[in-house]
C-alpha cells in the first residue's frame, strides 16, 4: 500500500493484503523507521489490491464475494530470497510471484472498477515494502542488513481486508484460501 501516505488517506479507505508474519522479525525495525504504513499499523505484507472499496460499501455480500473469489485459490508457499528496488523504495521480492498475481487477478476480475494502485502502473509487481521515499544510502544500508537474514519463507493461507480509520489501519476481515478452509 505504497505511496498512499504521501496523498493522505481518508477514513474508510480499504485494501486487501497478504500478511507475512514470518517476515516481521527481520523487517520490523526497518519498516518502523522507513515505511509510513508500518507506523499506521500495517503489518509486513504483500498488497493484493489497493485501493479497494470504501468501507461504507463493504457489507456481508461484498465479504461473501471476496471469500468466494479468493477461496477458489489454494494456499501456497512464498519464498522471499532477495531485495528489489523501485525509485526510493526497497522491498523483499518473492521468488515466484504467480500466486500473488492470481489473487490480485481474482479480485480485479470481480471489481474491475478498482484496478491495482488506481491503474497508475502497467505491471503491478508483488512485493513486501521495507522502505519508501528514502535516499540511496539508506536503502543500501537496510538492504545489506536484510540480506543477512534471508530467505523468509511464508505459508500464504489467507488475505486480510484492512480499513483505514483516519489514523490507523485495522483488520476488518480475513478470507482463507482454498486449502486453508479445510484446516
Amino acid at each position: 500500500m505504497a505511496d498512499d501516505y504521501a496523498r493522505g488517506l481518508q477514513a474508510g479507505a480499504s485494501g486487501l493484503v497478504v500478511t507475512v508474519a514470518e517476515a516481521e522479525p527481520l523487517v520490523r525495525a526497518w519498516r518502523d523507521r522507513l515505511d509510513p504504513s508500518a507506523r499506521a499499523s500495517v503489518p509486513a505484507h504483500v498488497t493484493v489490491l489497493f485501493p479497494f472499496l470504501h468501507a461504507n460499501r463493504i457489507d456481508e455480500g461484498v465479504c461473501a464475494a471476496i471469500g468466494g473469489a479468493l477461496g477458489r485459490h489454494q494456499s501456497f508457499e512464498a519464498w522471499f530470497g532477495h531485495c528489489g528496488r523501485f525509485p526510493g523504495v526497497l522491498y523483499l521480492a518473492p521468488e515466484s510471484d504467480t500466486g500473488f498475481r492470481r489473487l490480485t487477478q481474482a479480485i480485479v476480475e470481480r471489481w474491475p472498477e478498482n484496478p491495482p494502485f488506481g491503474g497508475q502502473f502497467d505491471d503491478v509487481v508483488p512485493h513486501l515494502t521495507i522502505a519508501q521515499c528514502q535516499d540511496e544510502a539508506v536503502l543500501e544500508k537496510a538492504e545489506a542488513d536484510l540480506l543477512t537474514g534471508l530467505p523468509v519463507v511464508a505459508q500464504v493461507s489467507s488475505v486480510d481486508l484492512l480499513v483505514h480509520d483516519g489514523t490507523q489501519w485495522r483488520q476488518r476481515a480475513s478470507f482463507p484460501l482454498g486449502e486453508a478452509r479445510l484446516r
